[in-house]
Order: C-alpha cells, then sequence, then structure tokens
C-alpha cells in the first residue's frame, strides 16, 4: 500500500487554503471497530483531504442515525436495517460507503450443552441484546424452525457475555471482533486457566446463509442535495479508507491509534478485535465501501421478514457513486482499493483483554 506518513499528510494539508468542518456519529465508544476513522484522523488523512473532522462516540443514549436525521452530524455509523427503520420514519438517509462487506454474528453456547446447530435451541433460554441485533438471530431461528416467540425463551442479554459465563442463559449473542474475545479472556476457574475455543460451540449465523451488513456510512439526502457536500462527502470517504488501509496494513500502529484516543479496552482486547473487523471488511471485492446488492437485499429481506419494515426502501436508500469516484482517486493514488491479497494475523488472547 502507498500511503505518506503521518507528518507528510499533515504537510499536505497546509496546502489547503481552507478546511471543511464535519462531524462523525459512531455506533459506540472508541473501540478497534471504528479504527479507520481515528487512523484516518491520527495519520493525517483528514487533513490532506482538507477536513476537519470530529469523531462523536456513540453510546446507550446515543443513537447514530437519530443524530444524524437531527442535523447534528454530517456523517453517522450504523446498521442498515437500524438505519432503514429511521429512513421508513421519515429521515432521508442515504448510504454512501458500505465499509463492512461481511456480518459478524455469532451465537455461543457451552460445549456441554447439546447445542450443536440452530435447530437445537429450541426449548433453550436464548440470550439477545435487542435494538435490532435480534433480527438476523430470530431469522436464523426461524429459518431453522424454531419460533422465537413460542419455541425458546428469550432473555435480554447486557453487552458483555456475563449470562452465559453463569449460564444463565443457554446460547448468548456475540460478534467474532468483541464478546467472543471476552470469552476467551475470561479464567475458567476449575482449571486456572483462560478458556478455550473447545469449551464452547460457536455458531456462526453468516454461515447459515444469514448474512447482514453491519458498519456503513450515512448522510442525508437533502445535505448531499448540493454539490459542494457531495464533493465533501468523497473527500471523507477517500480519507476513511486511506484509514481503514493503514489498518488492514498496520495492526499494532492502528491499535495503537485506538488506544491513544481512550478506549477503555485492553490492547490484547483491541488486537483481537481490529484482526476480526480487518476480516469483514477485507478482502474488498470490488473495493472497500462499495455496495454489494445481493447482500443489501438479503438484509432487508430479513427485515420485512421480521416485520421490522414494512417494506423495502424507497429507491435512493444508497448511493454507489460517491464511493466510486473516491476508489477511482485511491486506485490513481497507488492505493490498494481491494486488499485482496489480505491475511489476517494470528492473535494470541490475553488475559482480560489487557
Amino acid at each position: 500500500m502507498s500511503e505518506p506518513t503521518s507528518e507528510a499528510a499533515a504537510e499536505a494539508g497546509k496546502d489547503c487554503e481552507s478546511r471543511t468542518k464535519v462531524r462523525v456519529v459512531l455506533q459506540w465508544v472508541a473501540q478497534a471497530q471504528f479504527a479507520g476513522y481515528y487512523a484516518a484522523k491520527e495519520k493525517g488523512f483528514y487533513d490532506k483531504a482538507c477536513l476537519d473532522v470530529t469523531i462523536q462516540e456513540g453510546g446507550v443514549n446515543i443513537v447514530p442515525q437519530q443524530v444524524l436525521s437531527a442535523g447534528n452530524a454530517e456523517f453517522a455509523v450504523s446498521h442498515v436495517t437500524k438505519t432503514m427503520v429511521t429512513r421508513e420514519q421519515g429521515a432521508d438517509l442515504v448510504n454512501i460507503g458500505q465499509e463492512f462487506q461481511r456480518g459478524a454474528y455469532l451465537q455461543v453456547a457451552w460445549a456441554d450443552s447439546g447445542i450443536k446447530t440452530l435447530a437445537d435451541l429450541k426449548g433453550k433460554r436464548v440470550g439477545s441484546w435487542g435494538y435490532g441485533n435480534e433480527l438476523t438471530l430470530f431469522a436464523a431461528m426461524q429459518g431453522s424452525g424454531v419460533d422465537p416467540k413460542k419455541d425458546a425463551e428469550i432473555i435480554q442479554q447486557p453487552f458483555d457475555m456475563s449470562l452465559l459465563l453463569k449460564r444463565e442463559v443457554d446460547a448468548a449473542q456475540a460478534k467474532t471482533f468483541n464478546e467472543y474475545a471476552q470469552l476467551l479472556e475470561t479464567t475458567n476457574p476449575k482449571t486456572g486457566k483462560l478458556y478455550q475455543p473447545s469449551d464452547f460451540v460457536a455458531i456462526n449465523l453468516q454461515d447459515a446463509g444469514y448474512q447482514t451488513l453491519e458498519d456503513g456510512v450515512y448522510a442525508k439526502e437533502d445535505w448531499l442535495a448540493k454539490k459542494e457536500n457531495q464533493e465533501t462527502a468523497v473527500r471523507f470517504l477517500k480519507a476513511t479508507y486511506e484509514g481503514w488501509g493503514y489498518c488492514r496494513d498496520e495492526l499494532k500502529g492502528c491499535v495503537d491509534v485506538v488506544l491513544k484516543n481512550g478506549s477503555a479496552l485492553g490492547e490484547g482486547h483491541q488486537t483481537w478485535m481490529l484482526n476480526e473487523v480487518n476480516k469483514v471488511i477485507w478482502p474488498a471485492k470490488n473495493g472497500i465501501g462499495t455496495m454489494d446488492e445481493a447482500a443489501w437485499d438479503q438484509t432487508i429481506d430479513i427485515a420485512v421478514k421480521a416485520g421490522v419494515l414494512k417494506a423495502p426502501p424507497t429507491d435512493g436508500a444508497y448511493r454507489t457513486d460517491l464511493t466510486e469516484r473516491a476508489l477511482k482517486e485511491l486506485k490513481g493514488e497507488g492505493f490498494d482499493i481491494t486488499g485482496e491479497s489480505y491475511k489476517p494475523e494470528t492473535v494470541t488472547v490475553t488475559p482480560g483483554g489487557k
């Protein structure tokens, strides 16, 4: 990958007559799930693009698509389904770049639970986060002959694995890049050593045929109606994709950037997270941020069948031209837009993710 150093990028930014101020609101607090944004800011890619970017953390009471809809940010990072629900309610939100090319949902049970497939969740206590995160799980359960409303006890799960570890649920929701690692970072009280993958059964919902699109970049249609804002969006996407390229090629350096920006999670956990996040972004067959129409259609189909969306979104719910322009410029500068040769690293789990 061809990329300037942080100093060189900042130097290039000095040629800007002015910087356009924009805000991007994330889905959660600072962590490697959003490393590309922090890297783009830290390594000077936003500076080089003549942008002054404020990165706003998300949280329990901060809903990115609502912040965007209210005009309190120019860009938001969110899942397709969540944002399309807000669009259906009248907000003019548009997907302009689909960074996560693949889903990351797992349903994890103890190896001794007898649960090996989704069909085995019948009659079980099934943990779910809610807040829209249950959609893929419920669709996968229904597709396996298990009605979540009748055939299982759905238990509200916190955003950790405590209920599973205490055996208060038989299976719990997890993301490959976060909660699954939390299990492996926990000490088994019986052995005094860390739990191993063999202690659990991790059912991959994507492998089961339930692929739903997660983190992407959104903006408002009326904001994008102005040509100068389209130019700003292209510059923002281009610099953000450069950030993700840095995180692909410099795992440790990117983790350091995340830690510097106030992550509450340790270096070990963030290293695992970034390695797994890279897997859902790279390789990007048609270029980072490119929308896979079939994956979009499946995501929407799951949401409609679940009754979360009344109907598929109206035309214009996503547009590809801005990412295409950003990728064309990046490719011309020698940036590897697909990461075709990307190979994930092997990350050693650390106690407590430290």
